[in-house]
């Protein structure tokens, strides 16, 4: 995007222009009603169906990774949520725990999904059981290859791993899920036979081609899931954090996860929540329509957040003198600061090579990596590095 295009423009190219009203109907077929406490509003909620798997979710679902109070899960499934997403990496393994503790009296009205980071068949396998164990289930709606970004990380190994799964019985459908590379990853994916179900960070500062490849997908059959719908959140910092003041905007969260749900070939989408007031809040989005003060904000979000939030495009690949994983540890840092996980950001950090954890950013003259988007890398990199390494 040109920085110095004018502000239609801007927020065409952005993606925040408002489309034609989608015409697409609800659901009238819905699950069993949720439970609501005495004197609370009648939920309002959408379901989608989460292509030719035939799952019916709720166009808002609950991305469980940074949740620590199973209380907010339960209220979520009480309000009406029905896709629920976790990880076996996710809090070294406790969060799945976590999250089959919560869910274990709702299992049979909800989609579960978990992932694997694994990169062999057997490890694969292997984490399946564990996560099946910790949930407390006999099987997954769901399993996904997690973190792919090129067409040759989903390896005809771990497509034979979910195969072998879905004989078993242990999952009912396959997935991958993205960080990035969606433009060549995405189509890719959708022409699979075997892949049902694609999940890929989604949000207002993606660049336009991923909304195309994601409609094409959902097109194909494939169940669509949106993560990063926030585009780092931002709502975690602390009022000491000299960023809080332009990035806390009341209802900018909420009109972000609206931009997202605005789009029908998006059939759920995975926010991260910490508490009932975010899920309340992130409720919303199924009935309040995205409108000209939603598009407003976003803009002014989008301004703010330019010099921190890395959109995941791709174009700083291969720029790094020192080989770095610039997307990978600007993505760790947004972890610590946007989302107030700390300990998430540096145990990611923690895992990359040894060299570049022991790599520093000081030691450049300048820098080779330009951000298209205005991330200020250098001091990115440099704030990654000061926050993990010890």
């Amino acid at each position: 995007m040109n920085r110095t295009a004018s502000r239609r423009s801007f927020l065409a190219a952005a993606g925040l222009a408002l489309p034609v009203a989608a015409s697409a109907a609800r659901s009238t077929d819905p699950p069993p009603a949720p439970s609501k406490s005495a004197g609370s509003p009648t939920p309002a909620l959408e379901y989608r169906i989460l292509g030719k798997t035939g799952l019916k979710v709720t166009a808002v679902g609950f991305g469980c990774m940074i949740t620590s109070d199973g209380s907010v899960i339960e209220r979520a499934a009480d309000m009406g949520i029905t896709y629920f997403d976790t990880a076996r990496v996710y809090q070294n393994g406790n969060n799945e725990r976590m999250v089959g503790a919560a869910l274990k009296n709702r299992r049979k009205n909800i989609v579960l999904s978990s992932k694997t980071g694994a990169h062999t068949r057997a490890d694969a396998l292997a984490n399946l059981d564990t996560s099946l164990k910790e949930l407390g289930t006999d099987y997954l709606d769901i399993w996904y290859l997690h973190g792919k970004t090129h067409p040759e990380d989903v390896t005809d190994e771990l497509i034979d791993a979910q195969q072998a799964a879905k004989q078993a019985g242990k999952i009912r459908f396959a997935g991958v899920s993205t960080h990035s590379g969606q433009p060549q990853l995405i189509p890719f994916l959708a022409a699979h036979p075997k892949i049902d179900v694609i999940l890929s960070a989604y949000n207002f500062t993606v660049e336009p081609v991923v909304t195309t490849v994601l409609e094409q997908a959902a097109k194909a059959g494939k169940g669509t899931v949106a993560m990063k719908v926030m585009a780092g959140g931002f709502r975690r910092l602390a009022p000491t954090d000299p960023n809080y003041q332009k990035l806390k905007q009341d209802g900018g969260m909420l009109s972000a996860l609206k931009w997202v749900t605005r789009n029908r070939s998006v059939h759920t989408t995975v926010p991260s929540m910490t508490d009932i007031d975010q899920l309340e809040e992130n409720f919303k989005a199924m009935s309040a329509p995205f409108g000209r003060d939603d598009e407003k904000r976003l803009a002014a979000q989008l301004e703010h957040i330019s010099p921190l939030y890395c959109r995941m495009c791709g174009a700083c690949q291969g720029q790094c003198r020192q080989g770095l994983p610039v997307e990978d540890m600007l993505r760790f840092v947004t972890y610590a600061e946007a989302y107030g996980q700390f300990a998430l950001g540096r145990e990611h950090f923690l895992s990359l090579a040894p060299a570049h954890i022991a790599a520093n950013c000081g030691d450049c003259d300048s820098c080779t990596v330009e951000c298209p988007h205005g991330v200020k890398v250098p001091e990115r990199l440099l704030r990654a590095q000061e926050l993990f390494r010890c």
